[in-house]
């Protein structure tokens, strides 16, 4: 069986980073990440990382994700390749995930889900 990732480790991965924002809504009233605002959430991620200049090919993707089985922790975002899971209020929530973690590299420890917080 061959292997789907890189030959060659310091070939570079399409982006360095991605985020994925659940923006996944729930018709029978369940909880989910849309009526916590997560559509809010994502559109201002998006503006900051094209503001900043940091879209494209070796930089930062901010994608759109259906359910990602965190409900109760909405709502979530995910940082790939760290894995770093996150909950945010608001849109200064959303500027300190840019500035520390897509920018800067680090973890917004006061954000960070806790492991146990599941649908």
């Amino acid at each position: 069986m061959t292997s789907a990732l890189p030959s060659d480790p310091s070939d570079k991965p399409y982006f360095a980073r991605h985020i994925f924002f659940c923006l996944n809504e729930r018709k029978n009233g369940e909880e989910c990440c849309a009526q916590h605002h997560a559509q809010e959430g994502f559109d201002h991620c998006k503006q900051r990382i094209r503001d900043a200049k940091l879209s494209g090919p070796g930089q930062v993707r901010v994608n759109k994700a259906g359910c990602l089985d965190r409900c109760s922790g909405g709502p979530v975002a995910v940082v790939y390749p760290e894995g770093v899971w996150y909950t945010y209020v608001d849109a200064n929530d959303i500027d300190d995930i840019v500035n520390e973690h897509l920018i800067g590299g680090k973890v917004v420890q006061r954000l960070v889900l806790p492991p146990h917080v599941g649908r």
